[in-house]
């Protein structure tokens, strides 16, 4: 009925499609919303609004009714969104096609501009690898990452597979796995179930609130060491600094998180090694390892992974040393 996929450079080519018999008497928006459902209803409804979207060639409102029969066209008209320039950062492609891309972000990478970091952003880094990107909001960024945060995240090229991919993530449909680095010897596993939002005094920060946004956290032990524990962490939902909120609150704070780690804790007895890897570990101890999403073009699962980055590697080499050194003492 209508074409899914969107090429850059043929968005002036109008796509129609036939209203059902059975759409009669109900509003243009939501049944152009049917018949064109790889753009969004916002976008739609812009489209309306500028005569972009016609109803048998003419221009209507929005909520006006149809009929059935009637041949709705839509001609796609994509304006510049961000005004980033491109620059020539090296990015980490773990996937990429006509639709997605996905990159390892490293940590320190700042997602997107804005106050104190106009530039050296991954926007501008994709602006330079794709100026057609400068076409989406966001420049078809979906989901960020904290600047010191390391790993996988997803980027639409096309303006469906943008609709696609926050659609997914709304659903809860996108599996992200993080491994995180915790203050605490934990137990066991479990599940952080706890509504986040704005800290009420620091607006830096997040924080556990009965009026918040639900948030929930599921994480599982990966590797325990003396006074320390390698997570897996799985997010059902996406909310701002939501792992690292969740651990401070669980009171197992993630090594070297700024915001929320509190005072720097060395085990009673720890090496000089595991001292000075504590000591220089100036990041919160967090990485998205693992991104898996329903390709928006082909239905087809995507699975990504990027490798745990050096310095993380060495923290749990340095926890590793120190917990074996102190069992063959006891």
């Amino acid at each position: 009925m209508n074409d899914t996929s969107e090429d850059h450079q043929d968005t002036d080519s109008p796509r129609t499609a036939l209203v059902p018999e059975g759409a009669g008497g109900r509003r243009f928006d939501a049944v152009l919303a049917e018949l064109f459902p790889e753009f969004s209803r916002s976008r739609l409804s812009e489209w309306i609004k500028s005569g972009d979207a016609l109803l048998d060639g003419q221009s209507v409102r929005p909520r006006d009714p149809v009929r059935g029969g009637q041949v709705a066209s839509l001609t796609v008209v994509l304006e510049e969104q961000t005004r980033s320039l491109p620059e020539d950062i090296p990015l980490e492609v773990l996937y990429e096609d006509a639709d997605v891309i996905v990159v390892n972000k490293p940590a320190g990478l700042v997602v997107h501009p804005g106050a104190g970091n106009p530039t050296g952003t991954l926007v501008n880094a994709l602006l330079f690898r794709d100026p057609n990107l400068n076409l989406l909001p966001r420049a078809g960024i979906v989901h960020r990452l904290d600047k010191d945060t390391s790993g996988v995240m997803v980027v639409a090229r096309t303006l469906p597979a943008h609709t696609s991919l926050v659609a997914q993530l709304a659903a809860r449909d996108v599996h992200r796995q993080y491994l995180a680095i915790v203050v605490g010897a934990m137990v066991s596993g479990g599940t952080a179930n706890a509504a986040i939002d704005r800290h009420p005094r620091d607006r830096l920060k997040m924080a556990v609130r009965d009026d918040g946004r639900d948030a929930v956290t599921h994480y599982r032990l990966r590797e325990r060491f003396r006074a320390h524990t390698a997570l897996e962490c799985r997010l059902e939902t996406g909310r701002t600094h939501q792992i690292r909120v969740h651990m401070a609150h669980l009171k197992y704070p993630i090594i070297g998180d700024p915001l929320y780690g509190g005072p720097l804790k060395l085990p009673k007895g720890a090496s000089d090694e595991l001292v000075a890897a504590l000591r220089g570990f100036k990041r919160q101890a967090l990485h998205a390892e693992t991104l898996e999403f329903i390709h928006p073009v082909s239905g087809q699962p995507i699975r990504a992974s990027a490798p745990v980055p050096d310095d993380m590697q060495a923290l749990l080499k340095a926890l590793r040393d120190d917990s074996l050194a102190h069992k063959v003492k006891a």
